[in-house]
């Protein structure tokens, strides 16, 4: 399997918990002890898909790493 060619994150100051991402992309974001969403499978999903969530995250929290 080759590398993805974008890795998602979390930027956990400006997530609000909404679990919007963990909902709609379990297989990539799961929520941590803090209740802030991180990744925890960056190839869990398609890119698109990923960006359908970066998109419509509530916080703007969710980037690709450059």
């Amino acid at each position: 399997m080759s590398e993805p060619k974008k890795i998602a994150y979390v930027d956990k100051d400006a997530c609000t918990s909404c679990h919007l991402c963990v909902d709609e992309l379990p297989e990539v974001f799961v929520m941590d002890p803090d209740d802030l969403a991180e990744v925890h499978n960056p190839t869990g999903a398609e890119e698109d898909a990923i960006q359908d969530s970066i998109d419509t995250c509530p916080g703007e929290c969710i980037h690709w790493k450059e």
